[in-house]
């Protein structure tokens, strides 16, 4: 038990302080598929911790190359020097990526893979002449991280309004529409003309000439499981090439085989012109992030840059670092060797008719999945929004040892994809228990 630990100094970010302090809920270990509370129960975890553990928890594959690597070298920079691991990550990385995306840069979480897809993608259109090209087009509920890039072009208002205005940037409707495409098993069919808003309302506005990237993920996870209808996705890849606009995919959840596939891209069969990937990358063991760039926008870097000159003035201190890039390393071979993209689409279905046994009971208002995420929305408590989700995601936790994400009154469930479908039956029969037991 930790009850004579200190909670005072530490600042837990996207948590109600006061709230959680007052009943701290602390995980000690983890192994496969479950944590160790601080009280010794096993606590099956439902979200692969924050959508990144894809693998499970504490690969011996990972750990132990974790552990060579930090006895060998802990740490080299990237800046005018390099260090082995770091190419055969980016290049293990290329291997996987739809074709053509083939040239990686390496940063340290999604945040920072987004401010920097960003910054190439105003970069490229600058040093291609084009430096009108300053608007970027996001979507309404969208979560690209926290940078300033992020939060301007997300769709989230509460990740802003503490924090002024950021860079000029537009927002897509979301395209979640319950009352045609409640249920839906999979991609809702209804919907995909609301792509055409990017040509018919913000390009109209803002004048196409003037925007350089759109940015979207394919799947948004974190505000509640918006799966992209049929056919949309499809579209906004047409209108940005009809305008010469760079397509960014956010795949920083859907990367790693959350979908049953390498990558959101493959499963959509809709090629971005560059890719944001983070937490399964190094199935979260240490931190990292990269952004996968079609060939042809770094070479147009490496053409139009004078000779001997730093082509991109962009990086961290800890791009590639060696701890994380034997963790990228190993990561990508558990996910080969061990068929995990072929294993999450295989439990694809059983996940889903789990997901949907639950429509019926009390309180539920939609059930949303693909591939092993699903989000059930719950009815809000007048006056309380948030409360409903809030009281399952505690009692799941406390009575049912099971570990949930809400937001807002939306349940998401996004496993390890190790999960087998007893523990799925555990996970969706919790839920199922305490949704026949709210008030």
């Amino acid at each position: 038990m930790t009850q004579s630990l200190d909670t005072s100094h530490l600042w837990m970010p996207f948590t109600a302080n006061r709230q959680f302090k007052a009943r701290p809920r602390m995980l000690v270990s983890a192994s496969g598929m479950y944590y160790t509370s601080d009280d010794g129960r096993q606590i099956l975890d439902g979200t692969a911790g924050l959508w990144c553990v894809n693998a499970g928890h504490a690969h011996p594959k990972i750990t132990e190359a974790i552990q060579k690597q930090a006895a060998t070298m802990d740490y080299a920079p990237l800046f005018q020097i390099g260090h082995p691991l770091a190419f055969e990550a980016a290049s293990a990385v290329a291997n996987i990526a739809p074709a053509g995306l083939n040239r990686v840069f390496f940063c340290n979480d999604g945040s920072e893979g987004v401010d920097t897809a960003l910054k190439i993608a105003l970069a490229y259109h600058r040093i291609r002449g084009d430096a009108g090209r300053t608007r970027l087009i996001g979507r309404e509920r969208a979560y690209h991280g926290v940078g300033f890039g992020g939060i301007a072009v997300g769709g989230i208002a509460g990740n802003r309004k503490q924090f002024g205005p950021g860079l000029a940037a537009d927002h897509l409707r979301h395209p979640l529409n319950i009352a045609k495409n409640a249920y839906s098993r999979g991609l809702p069919l209804h919907g995909a003309e609301m792509a055409d808003e990017l040509e018919q309302r913000l390009l109209a506005l803002h004048d196409p000439s003037t925007v350089a990237a759109v940015i979207v993920e394919p799947l948004q996870g974190s505000t509640g499981v918006i799966l992209p209808p049929k056919g949309y996705l499809e579209k906004l890849r047409a209108i940005c090439d009809k305008h010469g606009i760079l397509l960014i995919f956010d795949e920083v959840i859907t990367g790693f085989g959350r979908l049953g596939t390498a990558f959101g891209a493959d499963f959509f069969g809709v090629k971005p012109d560059m890719i944001v990937c983070a937490k399964a990358l190094t199935n979260a063991a240490v931190p990292m992030g990269a952004v996968i760039v079609r060939e042809n926008i770094h070479e147009t870097f490496m053409q139009m840059a004078p000779a001997d000159s730093i082509e991109l003035f962009h990086g961290y201190t800890y791009s590639g670092h060696p701890l994380a890039a034997a963790a990228a390393i190993a990561t990508l071979e558990v996910y080969r060797d061990e068929q995990l993209f072929q294993r999450a689409a295989e439990m694809a279905p059983y996940f889903e008719e789990a997901a949907h046994s639950l429509k019926g009971l009390p309180f539920v208002k939609d059930i949303r999945n693909l591939g092993l995420v699903a989000g059930i929305e719950l009815e809000a408590i007048a006056g309380k929004p948030g409360a409903r989700a809030y009281e399952l995601f505690t009692k799941a936790f406390w009575d049912k040892g099971l570990l949930t994400r809400v937001t807002a009154d939306i349940l998401a469930l996004s496993p390890p994809l190790i999960i087998n479908k007893h523990q799925v039956d555990e996970m969706f029969g919790s839920i199922a228990d305490i949704l026949r037991n709210l008030k």
